[in-house]
């Protein structure tokens, strides 16, 4: 939620917080601000909207450019309706700090009214205004330097941060914090210049060494200097450990597509072959993950696995529960992460928790994983992002090595954790006797045709348009599937929802005449998994229900399928597999349908209103 950057140097600092909004701006996009420091005076640019907005305003006064030092904020709403007065970044009553947050201030409220009684006034409804004020008055009563009044100031914060803040009087300087909320600061040749975003992007062509603020810690950056970092709570100095960043620009650029989703599906095959390149040894028969292996007898010796995640990444901890069960025979609980801390659940030494997120910063998921830490669990995490929150909280995990994911739709988030979570089950399968050997290596050999399998699904995306010309009108849908494709069916409406708006259900398909059934007419399409495998027989009986009542169905088949063919009144074939490793094609003509009918509806399918990638606020 939120993407904040600044930068402080000797170069031009508007086109480098500018450029860096504008890759930020998947983490919120309802407003948009910049500060530039011409060396005398602050120019405060912010309006309501996209960074392009921000941009138009901008262009039209060129002294607002001008300056060495600036930082920028593009916004998701928490506090305060999103509008210019509430967008970053916030001036303090004097005028002389500026600061920019992402996160949420949960005793803003407090603070505030004591504030108020102390002579502040307030222009803004956000939490935002509050914290550079609350600095502001601790840097005036405890006269101390604003590195010092950063700090006393967030002893006395609830919530979580990332913040930046600058003081004019103190033009050499910036102060960075972190608690809950990831911030990354680049530095430049000899500390001649350094860079702070919520991820590295915004710096990647400027440098490749950078630190990852851990919680609770604080940096204070002075122009020609080592960046100081500090524990908030007890001062402590910390080492900062320096990184050398491994992403490249192509990979955070479109490359020719006409979105950043588009491109992350036909992304797929790569990132699939990506995830189990050295994992997964197809000719000698072996599946090599460490981090499993290491841990072999927890695995093996749990009462059961708990998969927690948020939207997508639960969906796949669906998937995840059909795996282990069935090839390695392990009890399975999915639990949604915003809900299970919150359900006092029972929680053991006996029990592992595989925590799922695409970024490694989901607030909920790192909730859940303090928790199962506190109670002794063995805590696995399953992320995308490199060095994230998620990947530093857990004992033990794996990368899905995706690459960077820029839509906010997930899509080879979702293919690329299944790949893990598949990798891990036939592991375990393997180890406890559950899978015998024939079996096993049938499933890896089979799993190694799955990334030029999805190209050749990839390949049919005319078809996809055409269905999607069709149905795009439609006011709901509902999506079918049973066993292992029911996750799927979640899925596939959650990406209609996302991008389309267009209001849909997934269910298993033996719980339409539970209910769903009643919204069945000749207005409502029916997206219908029925692949040969499985539970083929009983979903082509509900697709039989279906026809009866006037629905019009759009099924995913298996190759060759002659039944479904002659009731649907759309099909979309996929090759032949593993019934458990059907998901991975499945998904892909739901992805392509529900970015086309958005495409065709004109919605802004990279960024969809109310949405951020990252949900970094509970």
């Amino acid at each position: 939620m939120c993407g904040i950057t600044a930068y402080i140097g000797y170069r031009d600092a508007y086109p480098i917080v500018i450029n860096g909004l504008k890759r930020l701006e998947y983490r919120g996009y309802d407003s948009a601000g910049v500060m530039i420091y011409d060396g005398e005076k602050m120019q405060l640019s912010k309006t309501k909207g996209k960074v392009s907005d921000l941009e138009t305003i901008i262009d039209k006064d060129p002294k607002r450019k001008v300056g060495k030092i600036g930082m920028g904020h593009t916004r998701w709403a928490t506090h305060g309706i999103p509008n210019d007065v509430n967008s970053h970044p916030h001036l303090s009553q004097s005028g002389n700090l500026v600061l920019v947050h992402n996160g949420i201030i949960e005793n803003y409220d407090t603070i505030k009214k004591e504030l108020i009684s102390r002579g502040y006034t307030f222009k803004s409804d956000t939490d935002t205004e509050v914290l550079v004020n609350l600095i502001e008055e601790v840097k005036r009563n405890e006269n101390c330097k604003l590195g010092k009044a950063v700090q006393l100031a967030l002893t006395n914060v609830v919530g979580a941060y990332a913040i930046a803040v600058f003081d004019k009087n103190k033009p050499n300087e910036l102060i960075v914090a972190r608690l809950g909320s990831p911030i990354a600061i680049g530095i430049g040749e000899e500390n001649r210049e350094f860079f702070v975003a919520s991820d590295a992007s915004p710096f990647l062509e400027y440098t490749k060494n950078v630190i990852y603020l851990e919680d609770e810690e604080m940096a204070i950056i002075r122009l020609g200097r080592k960046a100081k970092v500090h524990k908030i709570f007890d001062d402590s100095r910390i080492d900062p450990i320096i990184q050398e960043l491994k992403l490249s620009l192509d990979q955070i650029e479109k490359g020719g597509y006409d979105h950043f989703m588009l491109k992350e599906i036909h992304e797929q095959p790569k990132a699939i072959t990506d995830t189990f390149r050295g994992r997964m040894l197809a000719d000698e028969n072996i599946i090599n993950m460490s981090s499993v292996q290491d841990n072999l007898d927890k695995f093996l010796n749990a009462n059961r696995i708990i998969i927690v995640g948020c939207g997508t990444s639960w969906h796949a901890g669906l998937v995840g529960e059909y795996l282990f069960e069935d090839l390695a025979r392990i009890p399975v609980e999915v639990e949604y992460a915003s809900e299970f801390r919150y359900r006092n659940p029972i929680i053991t030494e006996k029990d592992i928790v595989i925590a799922i997120s695409q970024s490694g910063e989901t607030a909920d998921t790192l909730a859940a994983i303090k928790l199962a830490k506190s109670k002794g669990a063995f805590v696995y995490g399953v992320c995308n992002v490199v060095g994230s929150s998620i990947a530093r909280e857990t004992h033990a995990g794996a990368y899905t090595h995706a690459g960077p994911e820029i839509g906010v739709a997930s899509t080879k988030a979702f293919t690329t954790q299944i790949t893990v979570l598949t990798l891990i089950a036939l592991k375990l399968g393997q180890a406890n006797n559950s899978l015998s050997q024939e079996k096993f290596k049938n499933y890896i050999q089979k799993m190694q045709l799955i990334p030029n399998q999805i190209q050749t699904l990839l390949n049919i995306d005319h078809k996809v348009k055409e269905i999607a010309a069709i149905y795009k009108d439609a006011k709901n849908c509902l999506y079918l599937g049973r066993g292992f494709n029911f996750p799927v069916a979640l899925e596939g409406a959650l990406k209609l929802k996302e991008i389309s708006y267009i209001h849909a259900e997934g269910y298993p398909a033996a719980e339409m005449k539970h209910g769903p059934i009643a919204l069945i007419d000749e207005n409502m399409p029916i997206f219908v998994i029925a692949t040969n495998k499985g539970h083929y027989d009983k979903v082509v009986s509900n697709i039989q229900e279906i026809k009866s009542r006037a629905g019009k169905i759009i099924a995913i088949v298996t190759e060759g399928d002659v039944t479904v063919k002659e009731i649907a009144d759309h099909v979309i074939e996929i090759p032949e597999t593993e019934e458990a490793l059907t998901p991975l094609l499945t998904t892909i003509p739901f992805q392509l349908l529900s970015y086309y009918i958005a495409v065709m509806l004109g919605k802004n399918v990279d960024q969809p209103r109310n949405l951020a990638k990252s949900v970094t606020v509970e």
